[in-house]
């Protein structure tokens, strides 16, 4: 039979890339547990296949050696051992653990190059564990991921939107109001140490790479209780700061100002972006800021920020940038379930980031290296002054 006057032509038929034959290919062979036994002992490919099955298998267990870190951390294993190995013994009763369960744990922390397990028996901190002395910061993240790992419980539900409130959208009071400038003290105190504790991580690694000393005045915006107004301050004698955030997180960080010594030169302001931000700075950061609001107000902020700023006035984000190349699954996986969990914003390229700057109004948007990209990356950005600008 015929086709009648109104059918639709049939739709042609079209191969697929060569790169995606070979995609698909390679995958069904990888899928075959015939060839994966082939692979683990076939001499060419078989350090490949051991480094990707323990890949697999520390995906499958990451949650576990997160809990071994939580439970060192809490048990304050690192601290313990600050002044030298300790038989298993000695630390069991330090712990307050049995001494099998003690030894457990260490060799566990072991395993994960918290402590290093010595010749005679004693455990003596890791390279792992020496670095977190010097990072309380770590700590807090850690003890607050409990809140995290609840949201992650079921992450289908979460992903579809069916698990209803989260514990993480209830912390960050902000996330989830209408009304961000009308959440009292105590809804922002829980959240406050946790800020600063982030902030404080990175703040030296974004002033190294852009020194603030050229400039006279900085509006830290989001800043929290203050930890890089702070640093910012410190790091530049002449530069005064002005700090904006919610009223009551503004409020705590003008009583860290006082008891720092810094009253003099460095103020914290009220209220909410969305109505504007006091201008007269020369100088707008935003460290860890934008991240957290979806695209619509994160580009409101932006806009807020370009208006705030003086002809030629710089802009300063930093903050954890999706695709960072060795730190992938930082932005993409961590930043993206936890932003998800939190109920606001999502983690962004430095393209995307850029091309939101350039709507904002900003010009000349460049990157400045820092020491630990994976943990922050800055971008600089310039307030056009009328005169030709080009990105460089």
């Amino acid at each position: 039979m015929s086709p009648g006057p109104h059918a639709l032509p049939a739709t042609p038929v079209v191969s697929p890339p060569w790169h995606e034959r070979y995609l698909a290919w390679r995958h069904r062979l990888i899928a075959s547990p015939r060839f994966q036994r082939f692979a683990a002992a076939f001499p060419p490919t078989r350090g490949i296949a051991q480094r990707n099955a323990r890949t697999l298998f520390d995906l499958c267990a990451g949650f576990v050696y997160a809990q071994v870190l939580a439970a060192s951390l809490r048990l304050d294993l690192f601290r313990i051992l600050a002044d030298g190995p300790l038989a298993p013994e000695d630390l069991a009763r330090r712990l307050d653990l049995p001494p099998d369960r003690a030894l457990c744990l260490l060799r566990a922390a072991a395993s994960l190059g918290l402590l290093t397990a010595l010749r005679d028996g004693r455990f003596a901190l890791g390279d792992l564990g020496a670095a977190l002395l010097g990072n309380p910061s770590v700590a807090a993240m850690v003890a607050h991921h409990a809140m995290l790992y609840d949201d992650l419980r079921d992450p289908v539900a979460l992903l579809r939107g069916t698990g209803g409130p989260t514990r993480l959208s209830g912390y960050w009071a902000y996330a989830g109001t209408d009304d961000p400038a009308g959440i009292d003290e105590d809804a922002v105190a829980p959240y406050g140490a946790l800020m600063g504790a982030s902030q404080a991580l990175v703040a030296r690694d974004i002033l190294e790479a852009y020194p603030l000393g050229p400039h006279a005045h900085l509006l830290d915006v989001g800043g929290g209780e203050g930890a890089f107004a702070i640093e910012a301050a410190r790091s530049a004698p002449s530069l005064r700061v002005t700090l904006f955030d919610l009223p009551p997180v503004a409020a705590r960080a003008g009583r860290r100002f006082a008891a720092e010594g810094l009253s003099g030169r460095a103020t914290a302001s009220g209220g909410s972006f969305h109505d504007g931000l006091p201008p007269g700075a020369d100088a707008v950061s935003l460290v860890r800021v934008v991240h957290d609001h979806d695209d619509g107000p994160a580009l409101a902020l932006l806009k807020a920020a370009r208006a705030a700023l003086p002809p030629g006035g710089t802009l300063l984000l930093a903050e954890p940038i999706a695709g960072t190349p060795g730190a992938e699954p930082v932005g993409d996986a961590y930043f993206g379930f936890y932003l998800l969990a939190m109920g606001s914003g999502r983690p962004r390229t430095a393209a995307e980031l850029t091309a939101m700057l350039e709507t904002a109004g900003f010009a000349r948007v460049r990157e400045r290296r820092t020491r630990r990209p994976m943990l922050v990356r800055l971008l600089v950005a310039t307030a056009p002054d009328g005169s030709s600008v080009s990105k460089v």
